[in-house]
Formats: structure tokens, C-alpha cells, sequence
């Protein structure tokens, strides 16, 4: 090598022992001697030493800088030349309705020591100026196990920890039989039941159409029953007589019946499966714990899903809760279609609060009622936790004395579309007017 002159760089000083003739490159390997001419230049020209980091060229200096004056006042900066580079983009030429971009290069004075910026940074554009948009790619948010745990309150959290039978929208429930099933409740201006009645005291409505009454019973038939248990952490004064209502409701079904049991705080959680020993779910509750919010929509749904498994034509759900709701994906509109979908009765006990605390405990007794009335059950009111194992062994009692009525419409329809159905009473004589609950419906087969 006989020589190289780098434009805009100083000779580095000369140390002692050093040795930078041609001797001292003999016998080295082709590539060692690359790497030591590049530390050498690297020592002697600061803008080498970058454009080497930064994988750029060398940026050539300005006329001003090859021949630096210092200003009055200031001193010349010796050991290092003053580095400078510059590309800018950003000259737009509108051409036609079509934009045209031209990039101009200038020659910007940099200060001794200052970061030199890639062209594409040094424009205002965030994005590089030859960006290829095809390349973008916008990647959806996921919802995380790993956010659910940084923010346990967050909706991510009950994505996370979500049962897998609510993750999916099922579509709805429709029997596709001729004879329609009403189960029928009967009480006395006391709330107290009356049984004895005969199929003559009954009128069956289909769509304002009177209906024959083919089928008529009385008897304790075997039913598949299952609890909706509130164990949020409003619960927590309530939690140990509401086990025990939960006990003395299942105390009341016969032999034949079958049970199960779900919990709910922020999720709904099967805690017994369907089961005709009442010792068995009784020592699942004692593991139930009072916390979190309550997603009760989200615990009706699963309680639905579960009553698909069910064995015996009648069915029915009790729900135990202080009412309210604000942790479920499932909206009210989506659970009052289902239930109205589904033949199952649907009874309620609210241990509801004088004076409410949030909007959700506030709305709690209409959204239950509204819940329970369309399937023909009732909902409870206690303000007291001691009523709730009577309340229960009432709702129990009036499982096994429903009148049950079936019918095969006169007009029947194939449409899918929602008949209302309607039970009135002759009352024999002698009885004071009578209450009758019956579910408001049913969706006629779609085929």
C-alpha cells in the first residue's frame, strides 16, 4: 500500500512502541490485515469510526469544513475534525392529481461529536421514505394469559380462566314435536299451592286459538334439577345460609331425580356434576369461597348448556344470588332469547338489599324476574338470610304439585316463529280467585 489520504480526517498522533510502517503488515493473513487497516482508519477519522457502526458512507465535509476559521471569540477544535453529513427527502411535486417525491441533498454542519442520523430518520416521516406498504402487516390484539395476570380485573382475565363451554354462541334450543308440554303452578291469594284441580278447570290458548287438552297430570314426575349458586364477594354475610338452602332444596327431590350444582363469582364453575346424593354436593359447598365479581348471565347460560345432558323431560333451575351483574360476556338480551328457547323452568331467590349500592344491585329483582317469568317459575324476595332454606323448601315443594298440560295445536306451524301460549282458570266455586303460572311461549319447528 503506498498510500491513502482520507478526506476531512487528522493523522492520529503517533504512540510509543507503536509500529505503522509497512513491516509491520508482512506475514499477516489477508483478512487480519483488513481488520487492522480498519482500526487503524477508524482511530484516525471519527466519521469513518460511524459510518463503520452505522453502515453508511463515510459523509463527505462541506468546503467550510476542510478550511475551518474560528470566529472571534473562539478557538479552533484540535484532535478531531468536524463531521457533517445530511440526506433530506421531502420535496413533493403534485402532478395531475398524482404526488411525485423527489429527494434533495443538502450539506448540513454537524457539530464535533454529534450523532449522525440515517437519511430516512433525518426526514420528519416516522416511516422510512421507501417504505414498502406491502410489507406492513397489522397484528390483531390478543388477549393473553400473560394480560390477564398483569390486570386481574381486566376482561382478559375472565377470557383467560373462561370455562370452555361458554367461549362458544350455540344456537338456540327448538323441539321439534307436535305435542307442546305446559307445566302449570296454581296458588291462593296467600301464595300458598292448590292442588285437586281437574283437566275441566283448565282453558289452553295457542296464538288466541283454544286448544284440546290431551294430556293432563298431577303427579310427581322425575325432574332434572340444577342450582345457580352466587358466591361473589357481596355473598360474603350470605354464604352460609345460602348453603344451607341449597341443601334443603335438593332434600326435597325424590329418588328418581338428579341434580347438579354451579357456582359463580368472576366465572361460572361446575362444581358437581349431575348427581342424585345431596351428601355429595353438600361437600362440594363447604369449598365455596365468597369473592370477585358476579357474572351471573354467564352462569345461567352454562347452566342451560348443562341442562342438554339432562335425562328426564322436566327440568328446572334455582338461581341463589343478591342479584345484579357485571362480569359476564353474555348479555341480558342474549339470555332471556335462550330461556325462552328452552323448555326449562327457571326460579330465582334474590337476597336483595334495602338500599342498593350500584346500578347492577338495583336492576337485580327486575333482571331475575324478567328471567324467570317468561319459563313459567317464580322469583323469591327475602331481605333476610335466615328465610332462604324455607324459601327454598317452598320452591321444592312446588316442583312436585305442577299441573302439567299437553296439547297438539290446531293450527300447527312450521315457521320457527314464537306462539304465545296462555292458561286460564274456571275456578270451581267456593275458591277465591287463583294465581296461575305457566311459561308465556314456545318457537314453533323451523322445518
Amino acid at each position: 500500500m503506498d498510500r491513502m489520504t482520507i478526506s476531512g480526517c487528522k493523522a492520529a498522533p503517533r504512540r510509543a512502541g507503536s509500529r505503522t510502517d509497512a513491516g509491520s503488515f508482512r506475514g499477516m493473513r489477508p483478512g487480519a490485515l483488513a481488520v487492522q487497516l480498519l482500526l487503524l482508519l477508524m482511530m484516525a477519522c471519527p466519521a469513518v469510526k460511524l459510518a463503520a457502526q452505522t453502515n453508511l458512507p463515510a459523509a463527505q465535509p462541506s468546503a467550510s469544513s476542510q478550511n475551518p476559521e474560528p470566529k472571534s471569540g473562539e478557538s479552533a477544535t484540535h484532535g478531531a475534525a468536524p463531521v457533517t453529513s445530511a440526506e433530506t427527502a421531502g420535496a413533493e411535486t403534485t402532478s395531475t392529481g398524482a404526488a411525485a417525491t423527489t429527494a434533495a441533498e443538502a450539506q448540513v454542519a454537524v457539530p464535533t461529536g454529534a450523532r449522525v442520523m440515517p437519511p430516512a430518520m433525518a426526514t420528519k416521516s416516522k416511516l422510512p421514505a421507501e417504505a414498502n406498504y406491502d410489507e406492513v402487516h397489522v397484528k390483531p390484539i390478543v388477549k393473553s394469559e400473560q394480560a390477564a395476570r398483569l390486570n386481574p380485573l381486566s376482561p382478559a382475565t375472565a377470557e383467560a380462566e373462561m370455562d370452555p363451554s361458554l367461549r362458544t354462541h350455540t344456537k338456540p334450543i327448538r323441539v321439534d314435536v307436535d305435542l307442546v308440554l305446559v307445566q302449570v303452578t296454581i296458588t291462593d291469594p296467600m301464595n300458598r299451592l292448590v292442588t285437586g284441580l281437574d283437566k275441566e278447570n283448565f282453558i289452553l290458548l295457542d296464538n288466541g286459538e283454544k286448544q284440546a287438552i290431551q294430556h293432563f297430570s298431577s303427579e310427581d314426575a322425575p325432574i332434572s334439577l340444577g342450582v345457580i349458586f352466587d358466591t361473589s364477594g357481596s355473598m360474603a354475610n350470605k354464604i352460609e345460609k345460602s348453603r344451607e338452602a341449597v341443601v334443603q332444596f335438593f332434600k326435597t327431590a325424590n329418588p328418581e331425580d338428579e341434580f347438579f350444582l354451579i357456582a359463580f363469582n368472576d366465572k361460572p364453575t361446575l362444581i358437581a356434576d349431575f348427581t342424585s346424593s345431596v351428601e355429595a354436593v353438600q361437600g362440594q359447598l363447604v369449598y365455596t369461597v365468597p369473592k370477585g365479581r358476579t357474572a351471573l348471565l354467564d352462569a345461567i347460560y352454562l347452566g342451560m348448556a348443562k341442562m342438554r345432558q339432562a335425562r328426564h323431560q322436566r327440568k328446572a333451575l334455582l338461581i341463589i344470588s343478591d342479584g345484579g351483574d357485571n362480569r359476564s360476556r353474555y348479555t341480558e338480551n342474549e339470555i332471556k332469547s335462550m330461556v325462552k328457547e328452552a323448555d326449562v323452568q327457571i326460579y330465582a331467590i334474590g337476597i336483595f338489599d334495602q338500599s342498593p349500592r350500584s346500578d347492577e344491585e338495583r336492576y337485580g329483582p327486575q333482571l331475575l324476574a324478567e328471567v324467570t317469568d317468561v319459563t313459567g317459575g317464580r322469583t323469591f324476595t327475602v331481605d333476610n338470610p335466615n328465610q332462604l332454606s324455607d324459601v327454598a323448601t317452598k320452591i321444592g315443594v312446588e316442583l312436585r304439585n305442577q299441573y302439567v298440560l299437553g296439547y297438539r295445536p290446531t293450527k300447527p306451524a312450521r315457521d320457527g316463529k314464537w306462539r304465545k301460549v296462555r292458561v286460564k282458570l274456571n275456578t270451581p266455586r267456593g275458591l277465591p280467585q287463583l294465581s296461575v303460572y305457566a311459561k308465556t311461549g314456545y318457537y314453533a319447528p323451523s322445518e
